[in-house]
């Protein structure tokens, strides 16, 4: 039976990707300071809780430093419940009026994202695109929470 997701085994011929995560801290002109968390493999239930600390960790610490949060997920497949992890990191964002943006999520993640429509998420489909929405929208300002 065909669900629209190709079946994790067409996905991952040999079994899930283990779940890379890795931060980088840049300081970019106009822009201020940004931290990009990347993640690679496959998030599922054996390593969601993982996932979701490393990215509340990350806008931790983007909070405290007022850098812009970024989380690229090019190459990241999703395996659970992908709205549910991100609407409880970002929750805090956005009722701060900050947003996490989501690099390059894959198609099925991208629907996934689009459909929930977590008020705290802003979507790209590369890292360049969303370094230019940022320095469109200007430099990281003083928010609650975040230095003064």
């Amino acid at each position: 039976m065909e669900t629209g997701q190709p079946s994790p085994s067409r996905v991952h011929p040999g079994g899930p990707a283990p779940l890379l995560l890795r931060t980088v801290h840049e300081h970019r002109a106009g822009l201020g300071g940004i931290s990009v968390l990347t993640a690679r493999g496959t998030v599922d239930a054996s390593n969601a809780g993982r996932f979701a600390e490393a990215l509340a960790e990350h806008l931790a610490d983007a909070g405290r430093t007022g850098d812009h949060p970024l989380l690229d997920l090019t190459e990241v497949y999703l395996a659970c419940p992908a709205a549910d992890l991100l609407g409880r990191a970002t929750g805090d964002l956005a009722r701060s009026g900050r947003a996490l943006t989501v690099v390059q999520p894959r198609p099925h993640v991208r629907e996934t994202l689009t459909a929930a429509g977590l008020p705290g998420l802003r979507v790209h489909a590369s890292l360049d695109s969303a370094l230019r929405a940022l320095a469109d929208r200007g430099p990281t300002r003083a928010h609650p929470g975040g230095p003064g």
